[in-house]
């Protein structure tokens, strides 16, 4: 097993049904796992304490988001209401009924100042998170909405659908400014890039996909999986997407090369959630097997060192993503692994909360086996490729939707269809530049793997 490769650290035990979304505290000490067994439960590791069961809803949670400031978890339940907790051992929370169906999904915009739910009575519904005051609706999705996210500056949103459609809508009009269309199935779970400048999107067609929103066009495609892909996450850097599927594996994408770079197995039965951590030095993933796990990233370290090499001199690369053979291996234990000396002992709490002992087993022996593959495989022939997506600025989908001319030096104003047609040949030079900067990568990446292989022979 390389250094590089991902290590399983944790393995919790609490919950008595499916797990259906794990997210992380952005301080990184705790992590939060939703359950069809209608509890919350947030697990601290660090330091590795007793973790604490909340319940409230009176039915399953479907999804638990940690808020940017990590003060508050919001959930999102089938009994068509949104909860906000406080995660510490008392358990306070705030109730109200959001939506008249099932709400599929929460997200909450970087300034933590609001939130968006997607329900099955077909609607996304965007909310002052800290007054839980409505503030508008975006209608035009003809079947449950799945998924619902804010772009990182909180200018868009994107929302998936059982209609077969990904909306992005623009927040400050409150409309759809463009629809993006699937085939052979729907989106069930989107996650922003960290650019903002594209999202992607797994699919109950099993497919994971890049979408472009300056171009309004698929970027990559991924036919890795064999069965629905139920959740994706991208890493903070943008260079790795993981997704989570029915065939009970997580697999890890290299974006920069288009292909996947891991197979992670472990759950037994379908993975239902996964999310890398702030840092992204960790993620969790979460299975029908109710268990969740945490694992060590280990494969972005080198990426970066590598690209911080070569940036800076002409020192030999790094072929950061394997070397082309499958390993399988059972992951390390870890000295944080629940065991029976870390067992958690019940204290006097409210009855909406209630601290969980771990499973007092070894963390070794009740572990089933796990597998890390390293897939290489080619990048398909003619299928697009984002290269080093740009960290620079948002989509400008909104403000050009809205432009309305703009003044010349002389106090004239152009035309606004000159206007669209510049800014249509400056999104074109600036995939021009994403292009070119691709290129120059993948021959840096080329250079280096030559290198490698010059010293081996």
């Amino acid at each position: 097993m390389s250094a590089d490769d991902p290590t399983l650290q944790i393995h919790f035990k609490g919950h008595r049904d499916a797990i259906t979304c794990v997210d992380f505290n952005p301080n990184g000490k705790q992590l939060v796992s939703s359950s069809m067994d209608s509890c919350l439960m947030v697990w601290n590791i660090k330091p590795q304490t007793r973790a604490y069961r909340f319940l409230g809803h009176s039915d399953a949670i479907f999804c638990a988001r940690f808020s940017p400031s990590g003060q508050l978890v919001v959930t999102a339940s089938r009994d068509k209401t949104i909860k906000l907790w406080v995660p510490s051992i008392k358990g306070e929370s705030i109730t109200f009924r959001a939506h008249t169906a099932a709400i599929r999904w929460v997200d909450l915009s970087s300034d933590d100042l609001r939130m968006c739910t997607a329900s099955a009575d077909k609607s996304v519904k965007v909310w002052n998170l800290h007054r839980q005051k409505f503030l508008f609706s975006l209608n035009q999705h003809v079947n449950w909405v799945r998924c619902c996210r804010f772009s990182p500056d909180g200018r868009l949103i994107i929302s998936s659908s059982d209609d077969k459609t990904i909306k992005l809508w623009d927040c400050e009009n409150q409309t759809c400014v463009h629809t993006f269309y699937e085939s052979g199935g729907f989106a069930s779970h989107l996650d922003f890039h960290p650019s903002g400048n594209c999202f992607a999107s797994g699919g109950t067609n099993s497919s994971v996909k890049l979408w472009d929103l300056r171009m309004n066009r698929l970027l990559q495609h991924y036919d890795a999986h064999t069965a629905p892909v139920n959740k994706i996450s991208c890493h903070p850097n943008g260079h790795f997407l993981i997704s989570a599927s029915d065939d009970a594996t997580l697999k890890i994408f290299d974006l920069l090369e288009g292909r996947a770079l891991y197979t992670l197995q472990g759950h037994t039965g379908p993975v239902t959630a996964v999310n890398f951590s702030r840092s992204g030095d960790h993620f969790a993933s979460g299975g029908n097997d109710a268990q969740v796990f945490l694992w060590r990233t280990n494969f972005d370290t080198h990426l970066e060192d590598f690209h911080a090499k070569e940036a800076c001199s002409a020192k030999d690369g790094r072929n950061f993503s394997g070397d082309g053979r499958a390993h399988q291996y059972t992951p390390k234990k870890s000295p944080t692994s629940v065991g029976s000396n870390n067992e958690f002992r019940e204290p006097l709490v409210p009855a909406s909360v209630s601290a969980w002992t771990a499973d007092s087993q070894n963390a070794g022996d009740a572990l089933p086996r796990h597998s890390v593959e390293c897939h290489h495989a080619p990048r398909p022939h003619g299928q697009s490729m984002p290269g080093h997506l740009s960290l620079s600025s948002t989509a400008n989908v909104a403000q050009m939707s809205k432009s309305d001319g703009i003044h010349a030096s002389n106090g004239q104003n152009i035309p606004p269809t000159l206007t669209t047609t510049v800014e249509h040949i400056l999104s074109q030079i600036d995939v021009l530049t994403q292009t070119v900067s691709l290129l120059e990568q993948r021959l840096t990446l080329l250079e280096g793997r030559v290198r490698e292989e010059n010293r081996a022979s």
